[in-house]
């Protein structure tokens, strides 16, 4: 298994607004920062189900963003999402 590569932090306020990324959550819309590099890190390590896939992208976005532990099945879920239309958009 890869693991995930070391990111750089921000350089300033104006850089880490722009690794934001909006996403619908059940029906609130929020931003994580770091989606796109968690996306891109997550399909690099070639995991297969749901389960493994949906650890994978929970564990590396709370890295970089606060999920209330009752609102985790509703980000995961989210997460799933984002994460299978990245992988339609490599193909």
């Amino acid at each position: 298994m890869k693991t995930t590569k070391k990111r750089e932090k921000p350089c300033c306020a104006a850089e880490a607004l722009r690794r934001i990324r909006r996403i619908e959550v059940g029906e609130v819309v929020v931003g994580l920062a770091m989606l796109d590099d968690i996306l891109a890190d997550v399909i690099d390590l070639g995991l297969s189900g749901e389960t493994a896939i949906g650890d994978a992208l929970i564990k590396q976005v709370k890295i970089y963003n606060y999920i209330p532990k009752e609102a985790e099945p509703l980000y995961r879920t989210a997460l799933l999402r984002e994460y299978r239309n990245e992988v339609k958009k490599e193909w």
